[in-house]
């Protein structure tokens, strides 16, 4: 009886060593004494969802997702990347046919990015369509309409970045509109392109947009964003 006893110690003591070894062991057990993580977790990811909340309301979370996807593999992308005229197209060459899943990096970089304005675009509809706009959430949709728009940004400075024929003159044309303004239409051209023609300046600054100034100011936004959405609950349609 008391062998038996000591190898129900000894299995219990054993299933509480791998608990602890295992990553929620880890987060249950010693951590969790220290932070309270197991309550932060259910207070913030035990909220009830109403009935109805349908497929359509996964746009938002979908659109999110793909900019997580773009975060990671525009970093991976980065490590190859050369922002010079004389090296951007050879470094994106490089990364497609050399470098080892490069070119599967890339694509889903790619296509992501195309996702990712498809479903910003399906989210605010469904928003609109389900007057989801109207106070007290009007600030909300403020920010999903800023997020938009840095969602376009992204694509319009990314374009430029493998700095080929394609990618040269869409931006040729896309920073000649803004002349079109009247009176500082002439001056808004220079301060996109850093001159008066798409050069070396363009894509650097393009290049600095893209990987700094972009992200850094839509995490803010994404912030703002989704706590407000913790805060004022899920929209009901009218």
């Amino acid at each position: 009886m008391e062998d038996k006893d000591k190898d129900l110690e000894k299995r219990g003591s054993f299933r509480e060593i791998v608990s602890l070894l295992t990553l929620t062991g880890f987060v249950y057990g010693p951590l969790d004494e220290r932070l309270s993580i197991r309550e932060a977790l259910e207070k913030n990811l035990k909220k009830p969802v109403g009935e109805h909340v349908n497929w359509t309301f996964c746009f938002g979370g979908i659109t999110f997702l793909l900019f997580v996807i773009q975060a990671f593999t525009g970093v991976l992308l980065l490590m190859y990347y050369q922002p010079t005229t004389a090296a951007a197209y050879k470094s994106v060459v490089h990364i497609t046919n050399n470098v080892p899943f490069g070119w599967l990096m890339r694509g889903i970089h790619h296509w992501a990015a195309n996702l990712m304005t498809v479903f910003v675009f399906l989210h605010m509809l469904r928003v609109f369509f389900y007057g989801a706009y109207k106070a007290p959430r009007d600030f909300n949709w403020v920010t999903g309409v800023v997020l938009l728009l840095l969602t376009l940004g992204f694509g319009f400075t990314g374009y430029l970045l493998p700095w080929n024929q394609i990618s040269y003159w869409a931006t040729t044309v896309g920073t000649e509109i803004p002349s079109a303004v009247p009176i500082v239409g002439d001056l808004i051209k220079m301060l996109i392109r850093g001159g008066t023609d798409v050069t070396q300046a363009t894509l650097t600054r393009f290049f600095a947009i893209h990987v700094l100034i972009l992200p850094a100011t839509i995490a803010v936004f994404l912030l703002a964003h989704f706590l407000m959405i913790r805060k004022q609950g899920i929209s009901e349609p009218l």
